[in-house]
């Protein structure tokens, strides 16, 4: 049991929790897990921890479908920044206590603002990590938001 499933739980929201067995040598986690559980890429999101600038703790979590890009320009915009760049691989997984690969945008060890990029609100579930490497979370994009207070915003390329 992750924190993120935990945090899903204690909330009471519905979902349900996808596993499969992780290739350690896949190049994108986000799409091995679409391709492994059968799901369509745009339904599953990558979670990803953006800084104000390369020595800051991560600032925020975005979330974009896995075969998209996540366009700081755009991201800074709806967060009130001037600009943003990705955070170093360490600085997120110090902040969120998850290993890269396996972020979850819940039961993260200190709770960040979070954008979800707008195309989820047409879903009637999305997939995000569960807190590990082959395990994804299935949720509505609604009670996602809620979870962890995230905003909708157009955010990818």
């Amino acid at each position: 049991m992750t924190p993120a499933i935990k945090q899903a739980e204690k909330a009471g929201v519905e979902f349900e929790v996808l596993s499969y067995q992780h290739d350690s040598r896949a190049p994108s986690y986000g799409l091995e897990a679409a391709d492994k559980l059968g799901l369509a890429p745009e339904t599953v999101f990558k979670t990803l921890l953006v800084a104000a600038d390369e020595k800051s703790a991560p600032l925020a979590v975005a979330l974009v479908p896995v075969a998209c890009q996540l366009n700081l320009k755009l991201a800074a915009k709806a967060l009130g920044q001037k600009k943003l760049v990705m955070a170093n691989a360490a600085a997120a997984e110090r902040s969120s206590g998850y290993l890269v690969g396996g972020i979850s945008p819940l039961g993260q060890k200190k709770p960040l603002p979070t954008l979800i990029d707008a195309s989820a609100e047409a879903l009637a579930r999305i997939h995000v990590s569960a807190g590990r490497r082959g395990l994804e979370l299935s949720l509505a994009p609604a009670a996602l938001a809620s979870l962890c207070r995230g905003k909708f915003a157009d955010i990818r390329d």
